[in-house]
């Protein structure tokens, strides 16, 4: 599995990670599937596992699923902070540390409240709460507000869109998380299914085979993890073979310049 270094530690992490929104969120009838996503996922190299409150029973499934099969020590677990008020924050925190087991990297989701809350994940970090901070944002017209954060605030982790289709990170974001040394997550890396729905029906291009890809998934995610600011990769699914297909795209052959131009023109 290729793995990249955390650019303040030199950690390393497997570029291809796990994320939680929908697919996590479900009741003790829906947890078995979501067991063997997580075998496959570590038992495949994988360690990012990225969570949230907003994402409804996620981080509990997360951590039930993990003290189950008895693996928590094993994955690097990511989480947020979403709410606003110090005092909310705080108790939001404990609980997500609570349900999850622990936190290895604690962010600031969209950016809310995150004056008020920047300063106590400091003072947690400084205790050993958790090792790694950071802030989030699903939108592009919050771009500048963190590139600002990352420029002024020295923050360890950055959480942002980018895919094959949405490439607007390139222009500033990408370049002053390498700039400051901050390390880079990203979401939505099929565009929520949209970037499949470009190829339907479409036959993998022969060309994919230079860039060692197996799948359309594989195609888009090895195009974000070919950036050298992209720490990791974290699409989400609760379907053992996705999962299967999409840690593919952590080994072999990245592409090149000339590639990435060819992935991005699919869609």
């Amino acid at each position: 599995m290729l793995s990249r270094p955390i650019p303040r530690t030199g950690e390393a992490l497997p570029a291809i990670g796990l994320g939680t929104w929908q697919t996590f969120d479900v009741g003790d009838d829906g947890r078995a599937p979501l067991a063997e996503v997580i075998a496959a996922f570590l038992d495949a190299g994988g360690r990012v596992i990225d969570s949230s409150p907003m994402y409804g029973r996620a981080e509990t499934v997360v951590g039930d699923l993990l003290r189950a099969a008895g693996r928590v020590k094993e994955p690097f677990l990511a989480t947020k902070v979403w709410t606003s008020g110090g005092a909310r924050g705080k108790e939001q925190m404990q609980e997500s540390i609570r349900k999850m087991g622990r936190v290895d990297l604690m962010q600031i989701h969209n950016l809310l409240d995150w004056k008020t809350h920047l300063p106590t994940l400091r003072e947690w970090k400084a205790k050993g709460t958790f090792r790694y901070i950071g802030i989030t944002h699903y939108g592009l017209g919050s771009f500048d507000d963190m590139e600002q954060i990352l420029r002024k605030e020295k923050v360890d982790f950055i959480q942002l869109p980018y895919s094959a289709a949405t490439r607007a990170a390139e222009k500033r974001l990408l370049p002053a998380a390498a700039d400051t040394q901050t390390a880079v997550l990203v979401m939505r890396p099929f565009e929520e299914g949209g970037l499949f729905a470009k190829v339907k029906g479409k036959a993998l291009p022969a060309w994919a085979a230079e860039a060692g890809a197996a799948s359309f998934a594989q195609l888009f995610l090895k195009f974000i993890v070919s950036h050298p600011a992209v720490t990791c990769v974290i699409p989400a699914t609760a379907n053992v073979a996705h999962l299967v297909d999409n840690m593919g795209a952590g080994r072999g052959p990245l592409p090149d310049a000339k590639l990435r131009e060819k992935i991005a023109g699919l869609v």
